[in-house]
């Protein structure tokens, strides 16, 4: 039996402190990590509890924006006011995320976090996996990949973030506040998660032992027309087959800004930048939602479960586009 040691930090400086050890994981809701634990894929030596840390306030900011603590629960970031009033979309992706349960259990530091439901990853019992054992193979790239990515993918792995939040937060061009033992950065959400390349097993550019502290959002530019759409298997808790974050800024019916991110077909929130590049200064007809779509999956890739993808992304942003403008 493998020992583990827990401890519970008071203060950021103490968590970031005890996270130096080897093998130290922070934890908070548990809601992902302790899966992980339990089926053998995650090896923590060092449980650093970061509970009691005061990382839990939703703040406004001088200009507008809001700063939500990387402790602040998915519930109470979807249903807070100035969430609901200024970024929809955010309450939308969160609430469409998870059960009741979990969403009063997982955190906002650890829903970024959270590590991908790529069945050959979660199942150690196959062996060919990069992401778990860097160096050992793929199985899903020749295997059962209805669910993995379409874009950004590598021949080291096929895999896809599952988190909703992200997809939404990338789109409001949020920002990652990272503490560690050489101090605070910055880093945009949408630089945040990496794409798979020769190293599948990094997920994001957090450095060992950064702890998350506080997402910040801008000021809100697109509090009004706004729409998070999910498509899944199943109408309740289950990971998006695709999903799209659109948000638009318009004059008229004319499209002065936009965001296009989309969640379930990459190892990270893919912002469709090519998409948005097609409606800047246009009217939001059909003809450009059309073209917007097809931009929005050029590139993508088939892997012979996962083809029809392809199409549904193409759908999903154009019917996503449709109720941002109000026109559904």
């Amino acid at each position: 039996m493998q020992s583990i040691f827990y401890e519970r930090a008071t203060d950021v400086r103490q968590a970031i402190d005890l996270a130096q050890q080897p093998g130290a994981k922070f934890i908070g809701g548990g809601t992902n990590l302790l899966d992980l634990y339990k089926s053998g894929i995650e090896k923590p030596i060092h449980l650093v509890d970061i509970n009691r840390l005061p990382l839990a306030d939703i703040t406004e900011l001088p200009d507008g924006g809001l700063r939500i603590g990387a402790m602040a629960t998915n519930t109470a970031v979807a249903t807070h006011p100035l969430v609901r009033e200024r970024y929809r979309m955010l309450s939308e992706a969160i609430l469409n995320g998870a059960t009741t349960q979990l969403r009063n259990m997982a955190t906002t530091g650890g829903n970024l976090l959270q590590r991908t439901r790529c069945y050959y990853f979660t199942d150690p019992t196959f062996a060919r996996c990069n992401k778990r054992n860097p160096g050992s193979g793929c199985d899903a790239i020749d295997g059962f990949n209805r669910i993995h990515a379409i874009l950004g993918a590598s021949d080291q792995c096929i895999a896809t973030h599952p988190s909703d939040m992200a997809v939404a937060l990338a789109a409001l061009d949020a920002i990652v506040h990272l503490q560690g033992p050489n101090g605070e950065r910055q880093v945009p959400v949408q630089e945040f998660h990496r794409l798979p390349e020769d190293h599948p097993e990094i997920d994001t550019v957090i450095q060992p032992g950064e702890l998350i502290t506080a997402v910040e959002l801008p000021a809100p530019v697109f509090a009004q027309h706004s729409h998070y759409l999910k498509v899944r298997d199943r109408a309740s808790y289950a990971f998006a087959l695709v999903s799209v974050a659109a948000a638009l800024d318009l004059d008229g019916d004319t499209v002065r800004d936009v965001r296009i991110v989309l969640g379930g077909v990459a190892h990270k929130p893919w912002r469709a930048q090519e998409a948005e590049n097609i409606l800047r200064g246009q009217p939001l007809s059909d003809d450009a939602r059309a073209r917007a779509g097809a931009a929005a999956v050029a590139g993508a890739k088939d892997y012979g479960h996962n083809g029809f993808k392809i199409e549904l992304a193409q759908r999903a942003v154009i019917r996503a586009l449709q109720t941002a403008g109000g026109l559904a």
